[in-house]
């Protein structure tokens, strides 16, 4: 087969060789902008302030930043791709080659498929930084700076350590029902021990017993709880005390699900998605159906932030292949205000959410399915 016949077969053609060529200057660009703009709003100013207020060495802060970087590079990938759609075509626009390309009888869906085909491989690369690189870059440069300050807060839960506990109770009619079984309440954790404790239980009929302990640790081999200077109170139907039992030590079968909450680090930022499904697990133990709704909306909001550079590519192109005045700074200027008018709708449905008016689901996904939604309604009209 001749190399001119391999060419005609070729699924790339000429035209989206040229495109997707003009395409990677811009975006480079882009994300080069964008990252420096962010990096500067979101680190540097507040890093040069504890350089001169606080005392942090400029080494430390140097490595702090780099941590950072790759979290303001994921954010730019998103603008990037808008305003390199934008401005290559609103120049093919400008110097009428969308007008000759388009006299050829090539419609304005297939000019755009190189920016769709880009925009879904920058979804790709958003979703593995997010997942692979910001977390642990993010996490690191938190304790860096906490250590270089010496204002290392602790990695676990220091006040107020609740649990519920649940149990699955069949029905009459056949149906499982969940019952409350423990309350476990601690009003301290210093990383190894949890203080002022009190459980309720009501693994029988009722509220039957009531512990008290001015400290617990949970004890690794034997997979039980050392409960020291306490005291039992066993409480009658009646709600009258059975019998009262005070102890120096006493191990105590509880589950180490209070320890796991209060040891693990709470930052959804901070976790990939898998760690983020594995804390709701914990969370959903303890019974606080809100934090379990908003750690739901942090994985939707992980999984749809990506199909922004979709949205985004097809908006830039779309809005490119109109014929206007200006060039670069024109372009810029349309971005930052799609940026902005996305970003202001994805606050309001973030606060949304938090409040429970929506579910965790449509607060993660309204902005971008309104996004598309709007620059499909544009590509049909600009496709006339």
């Amino acid at each position: 087969m001749s190399s001119a016949s391999f060419r005609l077969r070729s699924p790339i053609s000429v035209l989206d060789r040229y495109i997707t060529r003009q395409l990677a200057s811009p975006f480079i660009f882009g994300v080069a902008a964008f990252s420096s703009i962010l990096v500067s709003v979101g680190a540097i100013f507040d890093l040069i302030r504890q350089m001169t207020e606080l005392g942090l060495p400029i080494a430390i802060a140097a490595r702090v930043l780099l941590l950072r970087t790759p979290e303001f590079i994921a954010l730019s990938f998103p603008m990037a791709t808008l305003l390199s759609a934008l401005m290559v075509y609103s120049r093919l626009s400008t110097d009428s080659e969308l007008i000759a390309l388009r006299s050829a009888g090539i419609s304005i869906y297939r000019l755009i498929v190189p920016a769709v085909v880009l925009s879904f491989l920058v979804s790709l690369l958003t979703f593995a930084f997010n997942e692979a690189i910001v977390p642990a870059a993010k996490y690191q440069a938190g304790v860096t700076l906490e250590q270089a300050l010496k204002q290392d807060k602790p990695k676990f839960t220091e006040k107020n350590i609740v649990f519920q506990q649940y149990r699955e109770v069949k029905q009459q009619d056949g149906a499982s029902q969940q019952q409350l079984e423990r309350i476990f309440y601690a009003q301290r954790f210093d990383g190894v021990q949890m203080k002022s404790l009190t459980v309720l239980d009501f693994s029988q009929e009722g509220l039957n017993q009531i512990i008290t302990a001015n400290s617990a640790q949970w004890n690794f081999e034997q997979q039980t709880w050392d409960f020291s200077d306490g005291t039992i109170y066993l409480v009658d139907p009646n709600g009258s005390y059975r019998n009262i039992l005070k102890f120096e030590r006493q191990q105590i079968q509880l589950p180490r699900t209070p320890l796991d909450l209060a040891t693990r680090k709470t930052d959804s930022a901070e976790m990939n998605i898998a760690e983020v499904q594995d804390y709701i697990k914990l969370v959903e133990q303890s019974g606080n159906q809100k934090s379990v709704n908003q750690l739901t909306m942090r994985i939707q909001q992980k999984i749809a932030f990506p199909f922004v550079c979709l949205v985004f590519g097809l908006a830039g192109a779309t809005l490119g292949t109109r014929p206007r005045r200006g060039g670069k700074g024109t372009s810029f200027a349309i971005s930052i205000l799609i940026i902005f008018t996305y970003y202001l709708l994805s606050f309001v449905c973030d606060a949304f959410g938090r409040l429970e008016i929506f579910t965790p689901v449509l607060a993660a996904w309204l902005p971008t399915v309104v996004g598309l939604s709007a620059v499909s309604w544009l590509l049909v009209r600009a496709a006339r």
